[in-house]
């Protein structure tokens, strides 16, 4: 039994025990890991061509390069990247057995225009041009090319030039596409010289403006000359290297075969070039002409601000010397007119009869004097 006595007390202790709160922890509800995404292939287009038509549009690199194992002689693929990742380009390089340091060039860009042969790979380095007419400016493109016997790999860094158009091209000529990786290169180097016409064009455009600049007495001339001298170098730069390219092409003619419909073609690009190149030196001698006959234009036409600068000196400097002796003349009749109004009283000429003649009469002699002085020295 319970005690009653202790049941007030009981209750008691019972209203008086604090209660205890209950804390909700929140649910951690485990997320998982979104797995890790591929970053996008930089392959722009990867086909592989049979006697020069498109048999096949593979996904990835790896399985373009599967369709060359099979043993067939008239196979080729061709792989064109735009600005590719330095993981991407080496795997290629490892699947087509690319030189290392070809392919360190081509991961680095800027890099001249040069012609390289590894065993029996080509790597080729180009730069492309095209002219932009919004801002009368000249914007230069990089491209690299690998070429196998099976094989060939383009390589861009720039929006120019556009191979899109060079690969319609081959593949509504079988025939020419069906020679191989040359023929490939051919129709690279010829749309790259192609793109150099509107270029030249443009250039001597721009010249001719120039020179409306300079004999217009522009002052901006100079300044558009000099920016203009720089387009013409660097676009000497990109065309320049194209002549010993070809040579060197051109050389290994009948060492590795290349077919004759091909050398007549690259020949052909061969003039092209050397064409370009005279039209560009000869636009880095006008320049450098225009150059100096501005500089000339600007001396004389500063010449003359001077010469008008002097004369307009002298012109007040008469004016000066003819207020000075007017000034002079009339200051000598102030100077005896002063002596002689002074008011003292023991001036000997003050109360002398002729006194008024005499200063009136050495006035006009001092103020004659004065003007036969500056008329002899031409100041009057």
């Amino acid at each position: 039994m319970v005690d009653r006595r202790l049941a007030p007390l009981t209750a008691l202790t019972t209203l008086r025990r604090p209660r205890t709160e209950v804390v909700r922890r929140p649910v951690v509800v485990p997320v998982e890991p979104e797995p890790a995404r591929p970053r996008p292939s930089r392959i722009v287009d990867n086909a592989v061509y049979a006697g020069g038509r498109r048999v096949a549009t593979p996904d990835t690199a790896a399985d373009s390069h599967d369709w060359l194992t099979e043993g067939f002689d008239d196979r080729m693929v061709w792989l064109g990247l735009y600005r590719p990742e330095p993981a991407e380009l080496g795997e290629l390089a490892e699947q087509y057995d690319l030189p290392e340091l070809a392919v360190e060039d081509a991961i680095q860009a800027h890099q001249r225009p040069k012609f390289e042969r590894y065993g029996d790979t080509l790597f080729v380095v180009l730069k492309a041009a095209r002219y932009l007419d919004a801002t009368e400016e000249v914007e230069f493109g990089e491209l690299h090319l690998f070429l196998g016997r099976d094989f060939a790999i383009t390589v861009r860094h720039s929006e120019s030039p556009d191979l899109s158009r060079v690969r319609r091209r081959l593949e509504s000529e079988p025939a020419l596409l069906a020679k191989g990786p040359e023929a490939v290169l051919y129709a690279i180097l010829d749309a790259v010289v192609d793109g150099y016409a509107p270029v030249v064009a443009g250039l001597a455009n721009d010249i001719d403006e120039i020179e409306v600049q300079v004999f217009g007495g522009d002052p901006g001339a100079s300044r558009r000359i000099y920016e203009l001298s720089q387009e013409v170098l660097e676009f000497q730069r990109a065309a320049a290297p194209l002549s010993g390219i070809l040579g060197a092409i051109t050389a290994g003619f009948d060492k590795y075969g290349v077919d004759e419909e091909l050398r007549s073609y690259l020949r052909d690009v061969a003039d092209h070039v050397t064409q370009v190149i005279e039209r560009v030196e000869a636009f880095r001698l006008q320049l450098r002409d225009i150059l100096t006959v501005n500089a000339t234009l600007v001396a004389q036409r500063q010449n003359e601000e001077i010469r008008e600068l002097t004369l307009t000196s002298i012109a007040q400097g008469e004016e000066v010397k003819k207020i000075s002796a007017w000034a002079a003349i009339l200051f000598a009749p102030s100077l005896v007119g002063g002596v002689y109004g002074m008011n003292f009283d023991n001036m000997p000429e003050t109360n002398w009869y002729y006194g008024y003649p005499f200063a009136v009469v050495l006035m006009v002699m001092v103020s004659l004097a004065l003007y036969l002085v500056f008329k002899r020295r031409d100041w009057i």
